[in-house]
C-alpha cells in the first residue's frame, strides 16, 4: 500500500485530496495546524498529524512520525488580497513563509528518502493566477509563482534519482474557505484604490467557470499516479481555460 502525505488538510483542496486517496486505497497522512480527525472518514489507513510548515521543529516531528512515504503533496497555503501600497511588509513576509518557504522546507525534508530509494513524487499546489496577472494579488501571486519556478528547477535536480516534482494549478474556488481564511489578513484598501477595488469585486461576482475541490483532488491523483502528467497541470474548468488561452 502506497502512502501520501498531504499538508493543509483541514478544509478545501487538502481535505478533498485526502478523501480521494483514502477512497482509492492509499495510506494517507493528513496534516494540519490544528488536527481535526473528525473531518475525514474513520480509517485504519488514516493518520492525522499536527504541522506548521513555517516551523522547522514541527517539520522534523512530522518527518519522524510519517516514516517512509511515496508522495508528498504541498497544499498548505494562505491567501492574501490587497493593494501593495496598503499592506505591511510583515504581512507579505508571512505569505511567503507559508506559501513559498514552507513548500521548500517540506520538499527539502523529504527529498533524502526519495533520493535514497530512487522513487517518490513531490506535488506542489499553486494557482492559475500565476498564468494571468490580476490586480490586488501581487504578493500572493508572487509567492505562488516562486513555487512554480522552484518546482521546475527541483524537477531537473531530482530527475537523475528517478524522483518527480510537479505542479497542480487550481483556479478560483469559491466552495473552499480560502476567502474566509484570507479575510483576517486583508488590509484596509487605500482610498485612491476604492474605484478599482469595487470594479474588481463586481467582476468576481459575475457567474463564471470555477474550480471545485474535487477537480484539484483528481489532478493531484493524476500527478501522483501517472508519470506522463505534464509539469503544470491545471485543475478546474476556469484553470484549464486560462492555461489554454
Amino acid at each position: 500500500m502506497k502512502t501520501v502525505l498531504i499538508t493543509g488538510c483541514s478544509s478545501g483542496f487538502g481535505l478533498e485530496t485526502a478523501r480521494h486517496f483514502l477512497a482509492n486505497g492509499w495510506k494517507v497522512i493528513a496534516t494540519m495546524r490544528t488536527p481535526k480527525a473528525d473531518v475525514l472518514p474513520a480509517s485504519p489507513h488514516l493518520s492525522v498529524l499536527p504541522l506548521d510548515v513555517t516551523n522547522a521543529q514541527s517539520i522534523r516531528d512530522v518527518v519522524a512520525a510519517a516514516g517512509p512515504i511515496d508522495v508528498l503533496v504541498n497544499n498548505a497555503g494562505i491567501g492574501y488580497l490587497g493593494a501593495l501600497e496598503g499592506m505591511s511588509m510583515d504581512a507579505a513576509r508571512d505569505v511567503f513563509e507559508t506559501n513559498t518557504f514552507g513548500t521548500m522546507a517540506m520538499s527539502q525534508a523529504f527529498v533524502p528518502q526519495f533520493r535514497e530509494r530512487r522513487d517518490g513524487v513531490i506535488i506542489n499546489v499553486t494557482s492559475t493566477v500565476t498564468l494571468r496577472s490580476l490586480p490586488l494579488l501581487a504578493v500572493y501571486t508572487a509567492s505562488k509563482a516562486a513555487v512554480n519556478a522552484f518546482t521546475e528547477c527541483l524537477a531537473l535536480e531530482l530527475n537523475a534519482f528517478d524522483v518527480r516534482a510537479t505542479l497542480v494549478l487550481p483556479g478560483r474556488a469559491p466552495d473552499t474557505r480560502f476567502g474566509d481564511n484570507a479575510r483576517p489578513r486583508m488590509p484596509e484598501f487605500p482610498e485612491p484604490y476604492t474605484e478599482l477595488v469595487q470594479g474588481i469585486f463586481a467582476e468576481w461576482a459575475k457567474p463564471s467557470d470555477i474550480t471545485e475541490s474535487r477537480d484539484v483532488a483528481e489532478a493531484v491523483w493524476r500527478a501522483a499516479t501517472d508519470p506522463s502528467t505534464p509539469m503544470r497541470l491545471p485543475a478546474g474548468k476556469d484553470a484549464v481555460a486560462w492555461a489554454n488561452a
